[in-house]
């Protein structure tokens, strides 16, 4: 079963998001740090054990744009749902295909959108 990646540096938003997603018995990893991120989403168990990516928006070392760019540039097809304070932050992914929410974010509607894809990138595997 793929997993969920949540990377933000604010490590408050990161535990309830974790926290949330685990009541749902969704597993996830965690990182603070793009760079950090990148390097799992890179690596051969990465690849194969994470099926949606939930970055934040602002983060000191590289924001959410220059990650989800990075990312795509080696994977167009893992789903991504970008969260942020700043609701106007959306046309800035425009073409990166992600899904994007403003803080904050509702558990039920973080959950529901990681199952999706989820059960897509699992569907996908079996294939």
């Amino acid at each position: 079963m793929k997993q969920a990646l949540l990377l933000d540096d604010n490590v408050a938003q990161l535990t309830i998001r974790e926290m949330v997603l685990r009541q749902a018995r969704i597993e996830s990893h965690v990182a603070t740090r793009a760079q950090s991120a990148l390097a799992l989403l890179r690596s051969e168990p990465g690849r194969d054990k994470i099926g949606v990516v939930i970055p934040d928006h602002l983060m000191p070392d590289m924001g959410g744009v220059e990650f989800v760019r990075e990312l795509r540039a080696f994977n167009r097809e893992v789903p991504v749902i970008v969260i942020s304070g700043l609701p106007d932050a959306d046309v800035e992914y425009a073409g990166l295909n992600v899904i994007f929410r403003t803080k904050p974010c509702d558990p039920e509607d973080l959950i529901s959108l990681v199952v999706r894809a989820l059960k897509a990138q699992n569907g996908m595997s079996a294939r």
